[in-house]
């Protein structure tokens, strides 16, 4: 595999982006709201420090240690999706039980549809744990796309709020979800010519540097406060409340007698 000096530029520039976004997330206190979106991006630090030295001490070793890395780098993917789902639509601790079954319905039908995409897809390498681990990143990209639209669509018509930090830390990853399917795409076009398939890999962590970047100034400002109930609702908060207050002192009474 040829390195080129641009793919070192991303390297450097993806590496300090992660370092730099781990300052953010624990200096912003957002470290263990988001535990497994910061354990990703720690995992990210490791895995580019692992990747260097196997590249500067055992070159041949390099493409095996990049695949065999991919597997819970994907895995953690998933469950950075759960995480993000979890802050969406249970902010009070609690998943709706009709948002949930939603939820449910949505990532089952995300994880069919990826299927047939998956097995047409042409991975470039030739040994079959290679083509395991192309499939399974495909799969991994189809599917995240598609949950991550299905998730904006229903909390919109479920009327549930999206906090900032989760809405910015789910758009990036969205993107860059979408840009891995349209590139694995074209590159399936092509019938995974190297050069082309060296290209659009380059494009794609292009993308993902941007991503960073998004998520640094994002994640570093502060959440915009929530907004205050109108003055309407308020009254009918506090004339409930005084109703059940006087309704326990009935029943309190009544008992007593």
């Amino acid at each position: 595999m040829q390195i080129t000096v641009f793919d070192r530029f991303l390297w450097v520039t993806g590496f300090f982006g992660h370092i730099l976004l781990l300052l953010v997330l624990f200096r912003r206190g957002l470290a263990r709201s988001f535990t497994m979106f910061t354990t990703l991006i720690a995992f990210s630090v490791a895995r580019t420090i692992i990747l260097y030295s196997v590249y500067r001490s055992l070159p041949a070793d390099y493409v095996n240690a990049f695949w065999y890395l991919a597997v819970p780098y994907d895995a953690l993917w998933f469950l950075v999706l759960f995480e993000v789902a979890m802050h969406v639509f249970r902010p009070t601790g609690v998943w709706p039980r009709d948002v949930w079954k939603s939820f449910i319905g949505i990532a089952c039908v995300s994880a069919i549809v990826p299927l047939p995409l998956t097995w047409l897809a042409v991975p470039s390498t030739a040994t079959l744990a290679r083509v395991v681990v192309v499939r399974g990143t495909f799969f991994c990209a189809v599917l995240m796309s598609e949950l991550f639209v299905g998730m904006f669509a229903l909390s919109a018509t479920e009327g549930l709020p999206w906090k900032t930090h989760v809405a910015r830390i789910a758009q990036g990853l969205g993107a860059y979800s979408v840009v891995c399917v349209v590139t694995q795409a074209i590159s399936d076009y092509f019938g995974n010519e190297p050069h082309v398939y060296a290209v659009l890999g380059r494009l794609g962590n292009a993308v993902y540097v941007v991503c960073e970047g998004y998520w640094i100034v994002m994640l570093w400002q502060e959440a915009p406060a929530p907004r205050e109930l109108p003055e309407s609702m308020l009254t009918q908060i506090y004339a409930l409340q005084r109703q059940v207050e006087d309704d326990l002192i009935s029943i309190r009474d009544w008992r007593r007698s």
